[in-house]
Parts: C-alpha cells; structure tokens; sequence
C-alpha cells in the first residue's frame, strides 16, 4: 500500500485533487473528519474537541489502512489538525504530533494559495491570502523539519491538477519499478 497525503491551507484544492487523484489511479480516498465533527456539532471548535477531532481523523485512516488499498489518498493528516489546534488555540495536545511521526506516509502533495481563490463554505477562517500563506509555511516548516517526502503544488486549478497527475504517476510508476 502506497499512502499519499494532501496537505497545505484550506481552499487550495486539496478535497478537489484527491478526487481527481482517485479517478486518475484508483486507491481510496479518506476525507477530513474535522468537517464531519463540525456538521455533527453545528458548531464552532474549541480547545477541548481537538483531541476528538485527531483521534476521529485516525479512525477513518485506520479504516482505511485495514482494507489494504494499493494506494490510500488521504485528504489531510494529523498534521492539519496540529496546525489548526496552534493557530486557533496556541497550543497541541503533544500526542498529536508523536501520533503523526508513528505512522509512516510515502509523499505528500503541499499545496500553495496562490493562484486559487478562497471560497467560503461556511467552515473555513482564513479568508485573507496571508494567512494561508503562512499556514503553507507552516506545513512546508515542518514537513522538511521532520525529514517528510513532498512536493510543492504551485499555480491554479488546471495546472496544479498537471503538476499532481505527472507527480504521482511518475512516483507510482517508480514504486513499480523497485518493486
């Protein structure tokens, strides 16, 4: 099983990318449980629903690891929900991040706000550019920080959908090869 990760700040086109991903090669894709809780609650998050929020996260990419796809597309990570938790509340409960460096993620998609519009759909908070952006750097921080394989999706919708097709295909296609 070959795990991709999509991360990077709200409306960059992440859930978007992940379909296509799927349509284009297969796999299974998990979608972010945060928004699930969010619908279930009708209501803002707060501090105390993080630890709910990373552990129901788990749970669907657990269900999903269990049934042993060739390739899991995950529409997010722990890392989201780390990242969020700092920005909204200035602080993670510390499990989160040792959670996420226990599991093991083949590549990661980061992808830039530049060149896609923020759409408001009634969850998302950042609507200025400059805050996405330096959720971006936040991502692209701690994913070179912590030694995590990605590559940086730049551009609007047509050419970020190229950028992540040839990306993949080229890695799914080298995967093969060594295999």
């Amino acid at each position: 099983m070959r795990v991709l990760v999509l991360t990077g700040p709200e409306s960059s086109g992440k859930s978007r990318l992940a379909q296509a991903l799927q349509a284009r090669f297969g796999g299974l894709v998990v979608g972010e449980y945060v928004r699930h809780f969010i619908e279930q609650q009708g209501r803002d998050t707060c501090y105390g629903d993080i630890p709910a929020i990373a552990r129901g996260q788990l749970a669907w990419e657990d269900r999903a690891r269990a049934s042993a796809p060739p390739l899991l597309i995950l529409d997010t990570h722990l890392l989201s929900n780390l990242l969020w938790s700092r920005t909204l509340f200035g602080d993670c409960p510390a499990w989160i991040e040792q959670a996420l460096l226990a599991r093991r993620y083949d590549l990661h998609l980061l992808l830039d706000p530049r060149g896609m519009p923020w759409v408001d759909d009634g969850q998302r908070c950042q609507p200025q550019l400059d805050e996405r952006l330096r959720f971006h750097r936040a991502c692209r921080d701690w994913l070179q920080g912590h030694g995590q394989a990605f590559v940086e999706l730049h551009g609007d919708w047509p050419a970020r959908e190229r950028q992540a097709l040839a990306q993949v295909g080229g890695w799914l296609d080298s995967m093969l090869a060594g295999a």
